[in-house]
């Protein structure tokens, strides 16, 4: 099989600067300064893709379909990521957590969700930092982005999957059903690499095959093509470099 990966992470940001620098800051990510359209981030580990930050004044109207898990290590690792990121501007929000749950719910400064994880979580025991990408979403789409990235499924039980990059890096993981309704586009989307040799169109027509559809929208890239998996989550499919 022909490789494939993430490019980046996109989040829509009110003030796409001030995010990069939240997340540059608790993630130790550095700017990339390459990307021509707008602020972006970089890993120092093996997380693979970057952070891609880009402006756009819409509210947020529900919680997000994708939500950062961060990892922790030794006793005191919890307590430090989450002082750390309150004092950068995240805060304590309620989505629903029961009270004998240990993983702390935070929010950076535009409300996007994201969890610290104690020390000693064996699901995200050989992850780095940014342990895992949780999302929103059925068995279906589980399913749907194993094939459409070539990446291994590492769990399949229950109706809840993931999977991880042959590389590394973070786990992406669907909590399985209920999924909560859409209300608008997601705040946050993949954008992809189309594999080298390969023609946009031949992509195109693959991913669609694999359930995809094509969207009107361009996500913001010239030249891209925004498309929507099998639970109707945004992606954007870049053009061969």
């Amino acid at each position: 099989m022909t490789p494939r990966r993430i490019h980046a992470l996109t989040f829509d940001a009110h003030d796409p600067q001030r995010l990069a620098e939240f997340w540059g800051t608790l993630l130790d990510w550095r700017p990339a300064g390459d990307d021509p359209h707008g602020p972006a981030l970089v890993p120092g580990d093996d997380t693979g893709f970057r952070l891609r930050f880009r402006a756009d004044r819409r509210p947020k109207t529900a919680q997000n379909q994708i939500h950062f898990d961060l990892t922790s290590t030794g006793a005191d690792g919890q307590q430090h990521t989450v002082a750390r990121a309150l004092d950068l501007g995240a805060r304590h929000i309620d989505v629903g957590q029961r009270p004998e749950e240990d993983h702390v719910v935070l929010a950076d400064p535009e409300g996007n969700e994201f969890c610290v994880i104690p020390a000693g979580n064996s699901f995200l025991a050989d992850c780095g930092f940014l342990g895992a990408l949780s999302c929103d979403g059925s068995q279906a789409v589980g399913y749907f982005w194993s094939r459409a990235l070539d990446w291994p499924l590492v769990w399949d039980q229950d109706q809840e999957t993931a999977i991880r990059s042959p590389h590394g890096g973070p786990k992406v993981t669907w909590g399985g059903p209920p999924v909560a309704p859409k209300t608008g586009p997601n705040r946050l989307h993949f954008d992809l690499t189309t594999p080298p040799g390969t023609s946009l169109d031949d992509e195109i027509d693959r991913l669609t095959g694999l359930g995809a559809q094509r969207l009107e929208d361009t996500a913001g890239h010239p030249g891209a093509i925004a498309m929507a998996d099998v639970d109707g989550n945004e992606f954007c499919l870049l053009p061969p470099r």
